[in-house]
């Protein structure tokens, strides 16, 4: 019998080898070729695709549309999967590869209908640039059929890659306009439910659009919000509930930094640009490293040498330095997206009513039957909810409109002055973002940088519109690109990071759709201010800037009231140490930072108590960026009016978030060694990591460290949120310049380039802007010759 069982097992370990030996070869199929020769149909000339040592490829072209067709294959071998995931979101066609899970994802997606859209509006995008596009997409489905077997994540689904066409690069910039604007309008729908419910005093003093965090580059800033009095708002004689609210958390802000100094401030004359993207973190990153050169009569000195970061799916360089002219990104939050409540007409139509159009979509579902789904549209948008007299909410969204998306961008490739680069910014068509510019000659400039909705007199932003058939009433409004100003820089510096930048003047021409606290504008504000003289490094360690300027006043709070408070005066004791840090290592950090947390909830929930009764389960707590306006006022004046209804006095609330935030951090040991880096560990990994067993998941993901840094400050991050990119450089100083990114180039776990520089990003070690040591060389030629 043991012989039996001992061959039974030499047989099962054999079966088990030959299983591992057999994906090992199946992955390594899906490896693309790095060194050599292959032919690509459609190349005039051959093309060189150099790599160096963390995969950062070199392209260089004969022509442009020469490069635009190797990038698309490169894009295709080291990222098509991640490209198809971009493409199926906006498209709301998640399911047909992951199943019935992502019907209810898609739902959201596809009420939009931007693969329709895309395909009724697909000559303005393309406008002149169809043949950079056909290019490109020919190249990407030359690059995949390459590959000696399919992309591994279609391995692990059991499934296969459908080709690229020509409307799924736009798509890919719709997947952008999700991630970057609300395309629910949550937060302005959650402030017009709570908006009847609340004494106007208070639903004034929630919606305070300023602190004294504020640091526009033009206007003053708001300051704290002023506190109703008693005889305006008496939360003790408002309705309340009894239970604390349990509301969903709106969706986190997402949100970037850039800053630049002018060649006033500098050694010699050169202006340097820095910008950090803050997204989700996933492997590989969102982004893509490269540097195309060509010839080009319309580019200076005939030629083109673009360096800086693509997106896979898309023919240019997103953000990046030309020789001549660099450019960064923070995404606006200008106000892109306005309800309309509206009666839909029956069988019979009149002026209080309006008519609508119906749209059968269908969802196609991995392992079961399709879905269909009605959409249903007036001339405003699509439909997407309906309120509690059964009235129509349809949404109006730039992002639905013609002329929301195009490929402009890819002619700042040729600018050569701040000048240019703002000529071709006035019809770039894409999210709208805050662009600085910087110039070889040292000028720099900011500008609103995408479509704004052009808005009649009429029109409130804030508020939907509520359609009674008067021909005063906000019509559907149109959008444009070309409404903003170009601002020249305050004594040779501008900064942005989603805060308000502008003063009520400008403000007015695009809304407010929810910027940020400024604290974060106010630190890189100040750092730019405290030295007279920068180096690129100098611009780095502003990134890098972890100190908690934010949280100094709470901690010096907590301290304060401690007096006889036990909770209180075991988490004062706990982070008796301020290192003034989000530090891995700092314990007062993280203590502070959740019992500010625990607090402002317990402000919030006071505050919007009475909304929550009259709503129930209606009830949607909105995002209220600006809190800390009133929070703090609130917590230092200590108005017994406005003190929420559940606590006798002000110490009974502090105390109980000190209860709250002690006790759970007891849960994991002693306070002592709660550190932050604890809570801030690093969880970047594979969108497909899930799939795999506990033990396994690690392989698809990057290490699980500490990571340093939060929200309020420069260096942002949180442990899948962050900066996506850093980079640093002076248009003409290239080779001066420092880049970081995190999850490393490729998408494949096997490849040399998994990983790659993502060490560098979690230490801030300066690691070059421009491509290193050529590793890896492959000529792509034409194909016949």
């Amino acid at each position: 019998m043991a012989k039996w069982i001992r061959r039974g097992l030499l047989a099962l370990l054999l079966l088990l080898a030959v299983i591992v030996l057999t994906a090992w070869w199946l992955m390594r199929g899906s490896l693309p070729r790095l060194d050599g020769e292959l032919a690509l149909n459609g190349l005039s000339a051959p093309v060189t695709v150099q790599r160096d040592a963390l995969g950062v490829v070199t392209i260089d072209a004969a022509s442009q549309l020469d490069a635009m067709r190797a990038l698309g294959y490169v894009h295709a071998q080291e990222r098509f999967f991640e490209m198809d995931l971009l493409r199926r979101t906006a498209a709301g066609e998640l399911a047909e590869v992951f199943g019935p899970i992502a019907i209810d994802t898609d739902k959201q997606h596809r009420i939009h209908r931007f693969r329709a859209r895309v395909d009724a509006n697909l000559d303005g995008i393309l406008g002149t640039h169809r043949n950079e596009m056909q290019a490109y997409v020919d190249g990407v489905n030359a690059g995949l059929r390459d590959l000696k077997v399919r992309p591994w994540p279609y391995l692990l689904m059991r499934t296969q890659p459908e080709p690229w066409q020509l409307s799924d690069s736009p798509l890919v910039a719709y997947a952008m306009y999700f991630d970057l604007q609300d395309g629910e309008n949550a937060r302005e729908l959650a402030l017009w439910k709570l908006r009847p419910h609340l004494p106007p005093a208070l639903f004034k003093l929630l919606t305070h659009d300023g602190s004294r965090w504020d640091a526009p580059l033009t206007g003053g800033p708001r300051g704290d919000a002023p506190l109703p009095l008693a005889d305006e708002v008496d939360l003790r004689k408002l309705p309340w509930p009894r239970r604390p609210s349990d509301a969903p958390a709106m969706p986190r802000v997402i949100g970037s930094n850039n800053f630049a100094v002018s060649g006033e401030l500098t050694r010699d004359g050169r202006a340097i640009v820095a910008d950090d993207m803050h997204l989700g973190l996933r492997a590989p990153n969102i982004w893509f490293r490269a540097r195309l050169r060509y010839p080009d009569a319309r580019a200076p000195d005939g030629k083109v040498d673009v360096s800086g970061f693509t997106l896979p799916g898309f023919p240019f360089t997103v953000v990046g330095s030309n020789t001549h002219v660099a450019w960064a990104f923070t995404n606006s939050y200008v106000d892109t997206l306005d309800w309309a409540v509206q009666s839909i007409c029956g069988t019979k139509a009149d002026s209080s009513c309006v008519p609508s159009v119906h749209h059968r979509e269908r969802i196609d579902v991995a392992g079961a039957k399709p879905v269909d789904f009605d959409v249903e549209e007036t001339a405003w948008g699509p439909v997407m909810k309906h309120d509690a007299q059964g009235r129509a909410l349809a949404l109006r969204w730039v992002a639905h409109l013609p002329g929301s998306f195009n490929l402009n961008l890819g002619e700042i490739a040729r600018a050569r002055t701040l000048a240019e680069a703002t000529a071709v910014i006035r019809n770039v068509a894409i999210p709208t973002q805050n662009m600085l510019v910087a110039d070889s000659r040292g000028a720099i400039g900011w500008r609103w940088l995408g479509p704004i909705p052009v808005r009649g007199a009429a029109c409130d932003a804030q508020q939907p519109i509520e359609f009674t058939g008067n021909a005063s009433e906000c019509p559907p409004w149109a959008i444009s690109t070309s409404v903003a100003p170009l601002l020249m820089p305050n004594q040779g510096r501008l900064w942005t990071a989603n805060n308000r930048v502008v003063g009520d003047e400008v403000l007015k021409i695009a809304g407010d759709g929810g910027s940020t606290l400024g604290a974060r504008a106010k630190q890189i504000r100040d750092d730019l201010f405290a030295k007279r003289q920068f180096t690129e490094r100098d611009l780095l360690a502003v990134q890098l800037d972890d100190r908690a300027l934010f949280l100094q006043p709470w901690w010096q709070l907590l301290r304060d009231e401690a007096g006889e408070s036990p909770a209180m005066q075991e988490l004062a004791h706990a982070a008796s140490e301020w290192q003034g840090r989000a530090s891995t290592d700092s314990v007062s950090y993280r203590i502070v930072r959740a019992w500010r947390t625990a607090v402002s909830d317990r402000v919030l929930d006071g505050l919007t108590g009475p909304a929550e009764v009259a709503l129930g389960k209606d009830f949607v707590l909105p995002g209220l960026q600006q809190q800390e306006s009133f929070v703090w006022p609130l917590v230092t004046q200590r108005p017994p009016h406005l003190l929420s209804p559940r606590y006798d006095n002000w110490n009974a609330l502090l105390e109980d978030a000190a209860r709250e935030v002690r006790d759970g951090l007891k849960k994991q040991g002693p306070l002592a060694k709660r550190t932050w880096g604890e809570r801030n560990t690093a969880k970047i990994c594979h969108p497909l990591a899930r799939a795999l067993p506990a033990f396994a998941r690690g392989t698809l993901c990057m290490p699980f460290e500490p990571l340093p840094g939060d929200v309020a400050m420069p260096r942002v991050q949180a442990p899948d949120f962050g900066a996506s990119e850093r980079m640093v450089v002076a248009p003409g100083h290239e080779a001066d310049g420092i880049i970081h990114m995190p999850g490393g180039q490729s998408g494949h776990p096997l490849s040399p380039f998994w990983g790659a520089g993502h060490d560098d990003w979690v230490h801030g070690r300066p690691t070059p802007f421009l491509p290193g040591e050529v590793r890896y060389s492959l000529v792509l030629r034409p194909a016949g010759r």
